[in-house]
């Protein structure tokens, strides 16, 4: 009878271990989250703000949230908001312009001209303005949005001619990444055409084009510097992008809240920031090599400032009575954007 209780107890002893170690696993388990990532994995973007994000994420969580960064994107980069909103990918980035239908359409306040030279603060200021008074969220259904974001000043590039008047750009074939700068650039006489970054190289060696809107850190990091002469500038910029960070939103409500708030300290303002300062990095480092490459880093001169600035206030307008329209103050977020990203206009 002795052994059968000795038997009995070591039995229950058994399965209450085991049921602890489940307990004990099922607290210690990990919420594996899949980064597709379409820019070159060598490009500062990735190496200084999405991979340093996705560590810091597995950090401030205790490892129960971990994040792996994909060596090659599972699409092509304009699907990559839907590839995170279907779940084919758990965390997604891209730009809100690459998404040809109107979905996005108040992040365009970030896409304007005149937005601002400091990536950082521009940055900072379109998360302000967008995930606020603009409520960016509604316009990201099926995903939880942790971060926005925009580049240093857009620049206008060619390899045909410096550009003095405004005729000069007509009959130039310029890529563009969609959006607000496809319009002003046909606004100029120029033809356009859209393209993900990873395609401008191919077309701009070959002829394709004759120019391209990219910032200067794009000139380097896609290996431009060959094949272009001219760079033209503007105060604040002649256009920005506005791009996104997503996570699926079943996968996101997997995680627990105390895991969930963790990761949103890190991000939204806090990876404006980030990926601002890594922005601002690259285009500094890449100005010397354009430089170095002999391409003409000049200021639009007049006539063409002033036909931006005229096209510029009619895109704005516009966008502002959309805007009013769906009960928010265009005018006002604007002037917020501009302000809070260090632009007096």
């Amino acid at each position: 009878m002795r052994w059968n209780f000795v038997k009995r107890v070591s039995t229950v002893a058994s399965v209450g271990a085991v049921a602890l170690l489940a307990i004990s696993a099922s607290v210690r388990a990990e919420t594996q989250l899949v980064m597709s990532s379409w820019l070159p994995a060598k490009h500062p973007i990735v190496v200084n703000a999405m991979k340093p994000w996705a560590r810091e994420i597995s950090k401030v969580t205790e490892g129960r949230v971990k994040v792996r960064v994909l060596a090659k994107p599972v699409g092509p980069p304009p699907a990559h908001f839907d590839l995170a909103a279907d779940g084919v990918a758990d965390i997604t980035y891209g730009l809100h312009s690459f998404t040809k239908d109107d979905r996005f359409f108040r992040s365009r306040i970030g896409q304007f001209s005149f937005i601002g030279d400091d990536a950082v603060a521009g940055s900072k200021a379109f998360w302000s303005v967008y995930a606020g008074e603009l409520d960016a969220q509604a316009e990201h259904k099926g995903v939880k949005l942790v971060g926005l974001f925009v580049h240093g000043p857009g620049v206008l590039h060619n390899n045909v001619r410096k550009l003095e008047q405004v005729s000069d750009i007509s009959g130039l074939k310029i890529r563009t990444p969609g959006g607000y700068i496809a319009d002003l650039m046909g606004d100029l006489g120029a033809t356009t055409l859209f393209m993900s970054s990873g395609e401008v190289y191919e077309k701009l060696s070959r002829g394709v084009i004759d120019g391209v809107t990219f910032t200067y850190e794009a000139l380097t990091a896609f290996k431009l510097t060959e094949h272009l002469k001219y760079s033209m500038r503007v105060p604040g910029g002649i256009y920005n992008t506005t791009w996104f960070v997503v996570v699926n939103e079943a996968k996101w409500n997997e995680i627990s809240a105390d895991d969930r708030a963790a990761i949103e300290a890190i991000s939204g303002e806090a990876f404006a920031e980030r990926v601002g300062k890594a922005w601002n990095d690259a285009d500094t480092k890449a100005i010397e090599k354009i430089k170095d490459a002999g391409i003409e880093i000049y200021d639009a001169p007049a006539p063409i400032l002033e036909a931006i600035e005229a096209s510029a206030a009619k895109h704005e307008a516009a966008w502002v009575k959309v805007v009013d329209e769906q009960g928010m103050d265009g005018a006002a977020a604007l002037k917020a954007m501009r302000t809070q990203a260090g632009v007096a206009r």
